[in-house]
């Protein structure tokens, strides 16, 4: 029998018209959106159903709508393929979408949760206003090999490895200069491609930190349980069971690199063999299968 993980997507994966068909199908899943809508104070399923992708886009307005986004899926799985959710062992998302996967778990209430997106997203938009930075992928190297190429192309300004999210595909963050002196260094180094990423800027860096302040408060009065299943941290790629202990890693995750294949490996290791990506788009998928091209794997489109 296979031992199931849902995997939840994070911030890019988002797109117009994500959730409409949801909605559409399921009650639930519709309730949802008016649910946030209340929370939120602005008409979300407009927002993710018609646009404009310019406003979807921004970190405000994108992490509420994916993390909705992807509870109204689980909704609709619920519906369609009830054996599935209730089999599933373990779980994990991607930056933000580990807030979904923390929702999943029992280990916060949705409404809870939402208010804390909310807050998160704006105080990571808040902190990327503050000091021109953006994101850079670095695809062909190792973890060891990108770490030297931030040495070198730090200087003075920030640089630091953000994502490590399958082999060969890094993502580093930092100041705008600093970014900008990847590619050659990276080139240099023998990167197969360096992408500068269109997102508001370095996430999961230092400069990121004048956000923490604000989720900290906003994670101080949250309920937390248990998780009823395993989750798995992006902070250090393995579970956590005390409320407390996952209150601070969710803190810590903003700073930190996320570690996504490390996190892949854990699941696969403790015997997970089926994987489902409940949410938008696919990109979980294909850095599955860049780490264990025989893992089966499920989409639950948004």
């Amino acid at each position: 029998m296979s031992k199931i993980a849902f995997l939840f997507p994070g911030q890019g994966a988002q797109y117009v018209g994500m959730g409409k068909q949801l909605a559409a199908s399921s009650p639930k899943a519709a309730e949802l959106f008016e649910r946030a809508a209340d929370i939120l104070g602005y008409d979300l399923a407009e927002l993710c159903f018609n646009g404009p992708a310019a406003r979807l886009d921004s970190t405000v307005y994108s992490q509420p709508a994916l993390f909705v986004t992807s509870i109204a899926a689980l909704e609709s799985m619920r519906e369609e393929n009830p054996d599935a959710l209730l089999s599933c062992e373990g779980t994990a998302g991607l930056s933000l979408g580990e807030y979904t996967a923390m929702v999943f778990a029992g280990v916060m209430q949705f409404e809870d949760a939402l208010k804390v997106v909310q807050i998160r997203g704006a105080a990571m938009q808040a902190a990327a206003d503050a000091v021109p930075s953006g994101m850079v992928s670095v695809l062909g190297l190792d973890r060891d090999q990108v770490a030297a190429i931030c040495a070198e192309a730090r200087e003075n300004d920030i640089l630091e490895i953000a994502n490590l999210l399958c082999p060969g595909n890094i993502v580093v963050s930092g100041s705008n200069d600093a970014c900008e002196r990847v590619p050659a260094v990276a080139e240099k180094a023998g990167a197969m491609k360096v992408m500068p990423l269109a997102v508001a800027g370095a996430f999961h860096t230092q400069i990121m930190q004048p956000a923490v302040e604000k989720l900290t408060a906003a994670l101080a009065d949250v309920p937390m349980s248990a998780p009823r299943i395993l989750v798995v941290s992006n902070v250090d790629a393995v579970p956590h069971s005390d409320p407390e202990e996952i209150r601070q890693l969710l803190i810590q995750q903003v700073c930190s690199p996320v570690r996504w294949e490390d996190s892949m490996r854990f699941l696969l290791e403790a015997g997970f063999d089926e994987f489902y990506e409940i949410g938008a788009g696919r990109v979980l998928r294909g850095l599955m299968k860049r780490i264990d091209r025989k893992a089966q794997f499920n989409n639950i489109s948004a």
